[in-house]
């Protein structure tokens, strides 16, 4: 599994606008040299972002873009879903194979001799792979924009501005 560059790009962009000056925009020329990408790519992440309530835009000559909300309330979660969309990470391609039926009948006997009661099987690959995909997302929702600004605080000593 791999995150597109626009996450990565996505989720510096907001450290920068978190320390910038409260209530100061950050323009997407200025973001876009601090980031060293071209300002039309900036500009589709960042309207990403505004339409999910990550961002706002400020208009005008000194206008840019700023956080919607605090530092602490923004997720990595919720700016990776923003980015990278919010699909599941895996889906069974194989329900009409012999060994996804063998490997669904052979679980249903299991549990209804366990259980007393029989279901239509499930994929147990897909149960697994689920299961990680929740505990990544809890570890992701556990993690903000202000927690890694927390942490370069406590390792390089320098102040940032909570919004």
């Amino acid at each position: 599994m791999q995150f597109s560059k626009s996450t990565d790009y996505a989720l510096h962009a907001l450290i920068h606008l978190a320390q910038a000056e409260s209530h100061k925009n950050i323009g997407v020329r200025e973001l876009s040299t601090i980031l060293s990408v071209s300002e039309s790519y900036l500009s589709k992440i960042m309207a990403k972002m505004r339409k999910d309530g990550i961002v706002r835009a400020v208009p005008g000559v000194k206008g840019g873009y700023e956080l919607a909300k605090s530092a602490e309330n923004i997720t990595f979660l919720e700016v990776i879903q923003a980015i990278e969309g919010r699909q599941q990470m895996f889906e069974c391609s194989n329900l009409n194979s012999k060994q996804h039926q063998l490997l669904a009948e052979l679980n249903r006997t299991e549990r209804s001799t366990k259980t007393k009661t029989t279901d239509r099987g499930e994929c147990l690959v897909k149960k697994v792979m689920d299961g990680a995909e929740q505990h990544l997302h809890q570890y992701l929702r556990e993690h903000t924009i202000q927690s890694v600004l927390d942490q370069a605080i406590k390792h390089c000593g320098h102040s940032t501005n909570k919004k």
